[in-house]
């Protein structure tokens, strides 16, 4: 481990960072009338609650910069939680700081996706109307706003082309048959008709649409009949569940688009990362696969250097390897050669940015679970990291002379940062809830390096209760990371929030345990086929060296967790000896047979169990099976999950439920109709919290 990064982990710096400028101006007087009639500050006692987190302005990280690197555009998501909805502003700042100005305030419906044009007088946008999603323009200020799209099916994200003269956008084309279209005569029957893999992906069923991408030519605010440079496909770009217009991307002189597919159906799909860069050539119609030959797993976010001599892309070596090391591979276009710039660099790379001189990109990666910009000489292979710090850099822009970038940590959330390109200084440019800041007191978070019982040394975050006193006892919380392969990093959560859980009185103990990212490859790889083993060592370890301290409690310890946490848990729950008092598992994995017969992307299951429950022998893997330990449950155990979760479908904590209830353990289930793998409703996270901790109070804080 490198432990010079100790000494900047341990700092707190993000938290007590100076706001040399106080700029309210993204805050409105009806927000502020809301929370004083509410109360929601007076009943806080200056700590951080659930309602409290609904008044967040949430920064979006999707900031673009003006042609002339003069003034940034970026969005702002705020919520009523009486009203339980949401809406989605468009802001401007100017590049080196000022005050902040809405642009779309004017409009009914949420606006979002803002892009600057190619010449920087216009704005595009979406805003969804009675035609659904559309592209609208305005002027910089946010004057003459103009809708300029009437797309049948709407859209789900535009580029303008560099030259200005076409405009690439994704569309859902409807290419399967429905119920309805089979039998006409029967317009009240309701029943999906299934014939391969697919059918559903993590919180939806199949629509029997594709999103295709189109090319359409478009002249200041019109644009002609689309080309939809996908025909007949039965394929997604961007592809499902995440992605964005990241995936799709112009040549600098505008000739050609660049996008990521993964070409395959149902069966096929579902058992394969395997996805592919293709380059559409406007002039002579051709599509070219880059990637066809060698390049196995998923490949993605490709993007053009200046002179249009290079592209840059995403990619995974191991096909049905959804957590493989990210590696930056460049590719000549002039000798065909393709090279993985990132070979020898053991940490991922994602988000390329190119500079003016084809020279150098931008990139980020994660280290010891923070993220940070980075960028590389592609002639020397030279890596250089400009920032450092407690925090996680989630995305950026180039200015004149700085980086403007999006950060946030685990005591506050996004805000857009400049940074200087050469030392790395920060300079904060929005404030979007320093209102609420100033009204409470944040936990203190600490970096502490524990020992596990193979000698490695693993990052465990410790994040103290405000006005933590050293000489009293403190329940406390093991929490359990998701994932798998996904770091402990300093995210900023709205409804995992370690701040809230702090503020609630408790200390949290979460640990970077085998099976993540910013570690190595190595560390992040092992936990695939020992979901039981090393991974589950390292939370004992980790528990155990807390629960040592003066000031914990150890007869007042829980465990917590979502997804693969939420697997932790559940194993947790049969093999912990007596340490842990109360358990909350969200979503999480109970029975490893049933959940791989009711998944649906089966190279996760295929990678992490090491294959199908019915293979002789049956893989190792299946013996960590939570529900084969539930014989040894004997502690009380809060149990959360979706109705529309189809990754872990909900059945897996209904099977845990009733186990627990049949052996008479005291247990609650906590079923959300309307919800997915993640709470994502207002009123219904505010209850998730409710829930949370009157079960972890009623346990830990009772005597």
């Amino acid at each position: 481990m490198q432990k010079y990064y100790l000494i900047v982990l341990l700092a707190v710096s993000f938290i007590l960072s100076s706001c040399n400028k106080k700029n309210d101006s993204e805050v409105t007087t009806e927000e502020v009338s809301y929370a004083n009639d509410t109360g929601i500050f007076d009943k806080a006692n200056g700590k951080l609650t659930p309602e409290m987190m609904w008044s967040f302005g949430r920064l979006g990280t999707d900031i673009q910069i003006s042609p002339d690197k003069n003034n940034l555009i970026y969005g702002i998501k705020k919520y009523n939680l009486q009203g339980n909805t949401g809406r989605s502003d468009i802001y401007s700042i100017p590049a080196d700081g000022g005050e902040p100005k809405i642009l779309t305030g004017d409009l009914e419906e949420s606006s979002f996706n803002a892009i600057w044009r190619p010449d920087g007088n216009k704005i595009g946008f979406i805003t969804v109307d009675e035609d659904g999603a559309q592209i609208w323009e305005m002027n910089p200020d946010g004057s003459d706003k103009l809708k300029i799209t009437n797309i049948e099916n709407g859209i789900n994200g535009f580029l303008y082309a560099p030259d200005r003269k076409h405009i690439v956008f994704a569309s859902d084309v409807k290419l399967d048959h429905t119920t309805l279209d089979l039998y006409k005569d029967l317009p009240e029957a309701n029943v999906r008709i299934i014939n391969d893999l697919m059918y559903r992906h993590w919180s939806q069923w199949h629509d029997y649409a594709y999103s295709h991408v189109f090319v359409a030519a478009y002249s200041d605010g019109a644009i002609e009949e689309a080309v939809d440079i996908m025909e007949g496909e039965r394929f997604d770009t961007p592809m499902n569940p995440w992605g964005g217009m990241e995936q799709i991307n112009w040549s600098a002189d505008g000739s050609k688009v660049a996008y990521a597919c993964k070409k395959k159906f149902g069966r096929e799909y579902t058992l394969s990362t395997n996805s592919e860069i293709y380059i559409y050539d406007l002039q002579s119609k051709e599509t070219t696969n880059l990637t066809e030959n060698g390049l196995e797993g998923y490949d993605h976010d490709p993007v053009f250097s200046p002179n249009g001599k290079m592209i840059v892309w995403k990619s995974m070596e191991e096909d049905g390897f959804e957590a493989d090391k990210e590696r930056m591979m460049l590719y000549y276009f002039e000798t065909n050669e393709l090279v993985d710039l990132s070979e020898g660099f053991d940490q991922n790379a994602s988000q390329f940015t190119w500079a003016e001189d084809n020279k150098t990109i931008y990139f980020t990666s994660g280290v010891n679970a923070t993220y940070q910009i980075y960028k590389i000489d592609i002639e020397t292979r030279d890596i250089t990291q400009i920032t450092e710090g407690v925090h996680n850099y989630q995305s950026y822009v180039l200015g004149k002379n700085a980086l403007l970038a999006c950060k946030m940590s685990m005591s506050k959330a996004t805000e857009i940062f400049s940074v200087e390109m050469n030392s790395g200084e920060e300079t904060q440019l929005t404030f979007t809830n320093k209102w609420i800041y100033d009204q409470i007191k944040l936990a203190r978070v600490e970096a502490r390096w524990i020992k596990t019982t193979d000698e490695k040394d693993m990052l465990t975050w410790i994040i103290y209760p405000p006005d933590f006193d050293p000489n009293k006892k403190y329940p406390t919380l093991l929490y359990c990371q998701g994932g798998p392969q996904s770091a402990v990093s300093q995210f900023f959560s709205y409804r995992w929030n370690f701040q809230i859980m702090a503020a609630h009185g408790y200390i949290i103990v979460a640990p970077n345990r085998r099976g993540l990212p910013t570690f190595g490859q190595e560390w992040n790889d092992q936990i695939s086929g020992d979901y039981g083993g090393q991974n589950m060592k390292d939370y004992f370890s980790a528990i155990d060296e807390m629960a040592m301290e003066p000031y914990v409690d150890k007869n007042k310890l829980g465990a917590v967790g979502a997804s693969y946490g939420g697997y932790s848990v559940f194993w947790l729950a049969g093999h912990h000896e007596g340490r842990f008092k109360a358990f909350i598992s969200h979503c999480g994995i109970f029975n490893f047979e049933s959940m791989y017969g009711s998944t649906e992307e089966y190279f996760f299951v295929n990678k992490d169990y090491e294959g199908a429950y019915w293979e002789d022998p049956s893989p190792v893997s299946y013996s960590f099976s939570p529900h084969l330990f539930v014989k040894n449950w004997d502690t009380p155990i809060l149990i959360i999950s979706g109705e529309n979760d189809f990754r872990i479908p909900y059945t897996q904590s209904m099977e845990a439920f009733n186990a627990a209830q049949l052996l008479g353990v005291k247990s609650r289930l906590l079923i959300f109709p309307e919800e997915t793998h993640f709470v994502l409703k207002p009123q219904n996270a505010v209850l998730w919290q409710r829930e949370f901790f009157g079960w972890l109070d009623t346990y830990l804080k009772q005597d």
